[in-house]
């Protein structure tokens, strides 16, 4: 069931065809990256930069805030890690943002979470518009830096992790469909 669930989490959900997804693994300049302190069941400090990191990003599944997930290997496996904010929409910036972290280890198939945003915070975040041709519909680039107080749990109840500190730059895509709200940048 887990290592069934981490296969699902695991692949990058962009709701187009793989044909019309473009080569851009994170940020068309490349630049994209991802500092982390993990310590508890994972102790490691994670410098993932392109193009070794993959990144997506896009509005969470029940249209309140966004998600970004950032992946890459780790152990002979991929550990992924995916931050959901349902307070902050795509294209806007913000300080003190709260935020969900998600930690999946697929390497020891095993999947942390926070279970709720208020055990880590974005302290900044701020979104750009993508000029770039290359990015997937009308794309973002994200960065934040942030923290969290309590560790993320396993699921299966056994062990825990602590992301103490965290540093990123990738890339959210917003849904063009008339269903979507648009994005208004907040100064």
């Amino acid at each position: 069931m887990i290592a069934a669930l981490l296969l699902l989490l695991l692949t990058p959900q962009t709701g187009a065809p793989a044909a019309a997804v473009p080569a851009v693994r994170c940020l068309p300049e490349n630049d994209g990256f991802i500092t982390m302190r993990l310590r508890g069941n994972i102790e490691r400090e994670v410098r993932w930069t392109e193009p070794a990191l993959e990144c997506t990003g896009m509005s969470r599944p029940d249209g309140k805030g966004l998600r970004v997930r950032f992946a890459g290997a780790f152990d002979g496996g991929e550990l992924a890690i995916v931050f959901a904010a349902p307070e902050l929409g795509i294209g806007r910036s913000a300080r003190s943002v709260p935020v969900n972290v998600t930690l999946l280890d697929g390497a020891g198939e095993r999947i942390y979470g926070t279970q709720g945003d208020s055990r880590c915070e974005f302290d900044a975040v701020e979104q750009r518009l993508i000029e770039d041709g290359a990015a997937p519909g009308r794309s973002y680039r994200i960065s934040a830096r942030g923290f969290c107080v309590a560790p993320a749990r396993a699921l299966d109840g056994e062990g825990s992790v602590l992301l103490t500190r965290f540093d990123f730059a990738g890339r959210v895509t917003a849904d063009d469909s008339p269903a979507a709200p648009p994005a208004a940048a907040i100064p």
